[in-house]
C-alpha cells in the first residue's frame, strides 16, 4: 500500500468526519482538500476517488449510529407497535425522498458543472449568508437559544414532526445536491426557517443522514462496481474509519455547542472561506483542479 496515497486517504477521511455534520459542506471541503492534496495516483485515479469520497460517509453514519443506538434500537424494535417509532420512519422515508430522486436524476450534470472550486466557492459563501440571514431573523423575532423562550419553533420535539414537515426539510435538503451548500446545513437551517426547535432540527439532521448518506454509498458501490477492486481495500478502510472518529468527535460537540450557541460562526466560516478559494483562483495563488 502507497504510504503517501494512505496519508491522503486518512486526511480526506478526518475532513468528511469534520464536516459532515457541521453546516459546512463536507462534499465542498473534500472537493477542495483533493484539490490541495492532489488525491491521485496511477493505481487511483479520479474516477475511483470519486467513489472513495462517498464511501467513506459510511464511516460519519456509524459514528451517529453509535451516538443514537439506544434511540435507533428503540425504533426498530417498535416500527409494528409504537406510534411515535412509526411515526419517525415514516417522516425519515418522506424527508428522505426528493434528494434520492433529483440526485439520480441530476448527478451526472451535477458533477460535470459544479464540482470545482469556483461554484464550491460560490454556495460557500450564498449558503453563509442565508445562515445570518435566518439567525438574525430569528434574533430580532425574539428568540432564544433556551427553547422554553422560543417564540419561533412550534416543534421542540422530534417526536411532533409531521409528515408535512418532513417533506419541508427533505426539500430543502434536496439543495444540498449543489457541492458546498452542505447536507447538514441545509437540513438544519431549513427546519429552523420551517418552525422546528434547533436542537430539534438537529437532531432530525443526524438521523436523516443515516438513509441518506447509506443510500448514496450503496448507490455509488453499485455503479462502480467495475471501478473498484480488492485493492482499492486498504484506502478506503483509512478512510472510514478516519472518518468514523472525527465525525464522533464532531456529532458530540455539536450537540453540546447548540445548547448554548446558533449558527453564526459558522456563517462566517462558510463566507471567510469562500472568498480565499474565489481570491486564490483569481490570482492564481491556488490551481484548484476541476
Amino acid at each position: 500500500m502507497d504510504t503517501l496515497l494512505s496519508l491522503k486517504a486518512l486526511i480526506m477521511g478526518i475532513v468528511e468526519g469534520l464536516t459532515e455534520f457541521l453546516p459546512i459542506s463536507s462534499t465542498g471541503h473534500l472537493i477542495l482538500a483533493g484539490s490541495v492534496l492532489n488525491f491521485t495516483s496511477p493505481t487511483f485515479p479520479k474516477e475511483k476517488v470519486d467513489v472513495f469520497e462517498i464511501v467513506i460517509q459510511a464511516g460519519a453514519i456509524l459514528a451517529v449510529c453509535w451516538e443514537y443506538r439506544i434511540r435507533i434500537a428503540l425504533v426498530l424494535s417498535g416500527l409494528f407497535s409504537d406510534r411515535k417509532a412509526q411515526r419517525l420512519a415514516i417522516n425519515l422515508i418522506v424527508a428522505f425522498l426528493p434528494a434520492a430522486v433529483l440526485g439520480v436524476l441530476f448527478s451526472k450534470a451535477i458533477k460535470a458543472h459544479l464540482f470545482s472550486a469556483v461554484p464550491v466557492a460560490t454556495a460557500f459563501i450564498v449558503g453563509g449568508l442565508i445562515i445570518l440571514w435566518v439567525e438574525r431573523r430569528h434574533a430580532r423575532l425574539g428568540d432564544s437559544l433556551d427553547n422554553r423562550a422560543n417564540r419561533l419553533a412550534r416543534v421542540d420535539s422530534i417526536d411532533d414532526m409531521t409528515v408535512v414537515d418532513a417533506l419541508k426539510i427533505g426539500c430543502a435538503q434536496a439543495f444540498a445536491l449543489i457541492p458546498g451548500t452542505s447536507r447538514s446545513g441545509a437540513t438544519i437551517i431549513g427546519g429552523m426557517m420551517f418552525g422546528l426547535s434547533r436542537q430539534v432540527a438537529t437532531e432530525f439532521s443526524f438521523f436523516l443522514a443515516i438513509p441518506t448518506l447509506l443510500g448514496a454509498t450503496v448507490y455509488s458501490l453499485y455503479k462502480a462496481r467495475a471501478v473498484l477492486d480488492s485493492a482499492d481495500m486498504p484506502l478506503l478502510t483509512v478512510g472510514t474509519i478516519a472518518a468514523f472518529l472525527s465525525a464522533f468527535i464532531c456529532v458530540r460537540w455539536l450537540l453540546r455547542y447548540i445548547g448554548s450557541h446558533d449558527f453564526t460562526l459558522f456563517a462566517w466560516y462558510r463566507i471567510a472561506f469562500g472568498i480565499l478559494i474565489l481570491a486564490t483562483a483569481y490570482y492564481g495563488l491556488v490551481v484548484w483542479a476541476d
